[in-house]
C-alpha cells in the first residue's frame, strides 16, 4: 500500500509500539515518507524487531523515561500503535513534574476507566510534554478500510442481517466504552468483545458452537466499529490475516468494519487467506450498515 506524509512534520515522530506488526509497518512507512522515526518500544507489550531503527524500551507507565527520550531526540510527533494488553500497576507510574498534578485522576481513569478512556488520558499526558499525537491514518492512509465488499466473496441476505445486527450492538457497547466487536448469528448476538480482545471471543464462539450453544447451521459476522466516542488518534479498529484465521475457527462467514475508521494490515494476504476460506469482507457506513455490500 502507498503511504503518504504526516502534513505537519515539525520535529522528529515517535512511534510509541505496542504488541502486534502494525507498530513496524508504521514505522516503516514514516521512513518511507522521509522521517527517520523514533521507537518507543512498550517493556512487555512490544513483540517485533527495531533493531533496525532508533528505538529504546520504557515501561507503559513510565513518563519521566518517556519525556526524557523524546527531549533528547527532539520529539515533537506522537504516534501509539498496537496493542497494550496490560495496564501499569500504579506503583510503575514515574509522572513528570508537568502532569503529577493530574496524577490522582489518572490513577481513577487506569483503575476504573474503560479503555478509550485511558487513551484519552495517555493523549493528553503526551500534549502535556508539548508533543503533537498523531493518528496512524494520518501515517498510513491507505490503511483504512474502503466501503464495499473488499474480496471475492460477497455476503449474502442471512450475512447482511447479522451484519445490521452486529453494527447496532457494537455502537452500544461502545458507547460503554467496553469494545469494538460483536458477532452475530442468525440475528441473535451471541458474542460482544470485552478486555480479552477480538480473537479471545472469537474463540468463546467456536467453543459455543462444539457445545451446541450457537447454531452450526448458520455462519453468522464478526462485526467492529469504533466507539461513538472514539479519538481517531489512537486504537482503530484493525484486522488483518490473523483475524480471518479466527473467524474461519469460529464457523463465521465474515467480517465488517467501519470503512474509513478501521486499519486492514497485510491487506494482500488478508484477501487472499479470505478468498481461499470462502469467507467475505466488507466495509461498511456505520449509520446505515447495509450500504455497499450487495
Amino acid at each position: 500500500m502507498g503511504s503518504s506524509p504526516v502534513r505537519d512534520r515539525t520535529g522528529r515522530l515517535a512511534i510509541i509500539a505496542g504488541h502486534g506488526f502494525l507498530p513496524l509497518h508504521v514505522a516503516q512507512a514514516a521512513r518511507a515518507a522521509g522521517d527517520e522515526p523514533f521507537v518507543v518500544c512498550l517493556r512487555d507489550e512490544a513483540d517485533r524487531d527495531f533493531s533496525d531503527f532508533d528505538h529504546a524500551v520504557a515501561g507503559v507507565g513510565d513518563q519521566v523515561r518517556i519525556q526524557r527520550l523524546f527531549r533528547e531526540r527532539d520529539v515533537r510527533r506522537v504516534v501509539m500503535s498496537g496493542g497494550v494488553r496490560r495496564r501499569p500497576e500504579w506503583r510503575q507510574i514515574r509522572p513528570t513534574l508537568s502532569t503529577l498534578i493530574k496524577l490522582p485522576q489518572a490513577l481513577k481513569t487506569l483503575l476504573a476507566g474503560g479503555d478509550d478512556a485511558v487513551l484519552r488520558m495517555v493523549i493528553s499526558l503526551f500534549e502535556g510534554m508539548g508533543c503533537r499525537v498523531v493518528g496512524v491514518h494520518e501515517i498510513l492512509p491507505g490503511l483504512l478500510a474502503d466501503i464495499g465488499t473488499l474480496g471475492r466473496h460477497q455476503p449474502d441476505a442471512d450475512d447482511r442481517r447479522d451484519i445490521a445486527r452486529g453494527a447496532e450492538a457494537a455502537r452500544l457497547l461502545g458507547q460503554l466504552d467496553v469494545g469494538q466487536g460483536a458477532v452475530s448469528v442468525g440475528g441473535r448476538i451471541v458474542a460482544l468483545e470485552g478486555v480479552e480482545g477480538t480473537d479471545a471471543m472469537l474463540q468463546r464462539v467456536g467453543e459455543l458452537r462444539t457445545a451446541g450453544r450457537v447454531s452450526r447451521r448458520r455462519r453468522g459476522a464478526l462485526v467492529k466499529l469504533c466507539k461513538p466516542q472514539q479519538d481517531m488518534r489512537a486504537d482503530l479498529p484493525t484486522i488483518g490475516p490473523s483475524t480471518i484465521h479466527a473467524i474461519v475457527a469460529a464457523g463465521l462467514g465474515g467480517i465488517a468494519v467501519e470503512a474509513g475508521r478501521a486499519l486492514i494490515v497485510e491487506r494482500e494476504a488478508m484477501l487472499q487467506a479470505a478468498d481461499e476460506a470462502g469467507v467475505f469482507i466488507c466495509g461498511i457506513d456505520a449509520g446505515l450498515p447495509g450500504q455497499g455490500i450487495g
